[in-house]
């Protein structure tokens, strides 16, 4: 499965950027961020501490997040 060079902890700056804050923590290993985006609630699940993710589950945090694919990388 090809990986996207991107760290838990710049996704997770993203998604603080745009308004979203921490509301859970499963085990350790996933966190949850609970924020609004186009008027519209949305709750996105990451992993944590990663430093690499696969691109699929980049793309499925992204879909939850309603944020631009591009807003991670800039």
């Amino acid at each position: 499965m090809p990986r996207i060079n991107i760290s838990s902890k710049e996704v997770e700056r993203v998604l603080r950027k745009h308004g979203f804050q921490i509301v859970g923590r499963k085990g350790g290993s996933h966190q949850q961020f609970k924020g609004i985006i186009n008027a519209k609630k949305r709750r996105v699940t990451v992993l944590a501490n990663k430093k690499d993710f696969d691109i699929k589950t980049f793309r499925s945090m992204v879909r939850q997040s309603g944020i631009k694919e591009n807003d991670f990388f800039d």
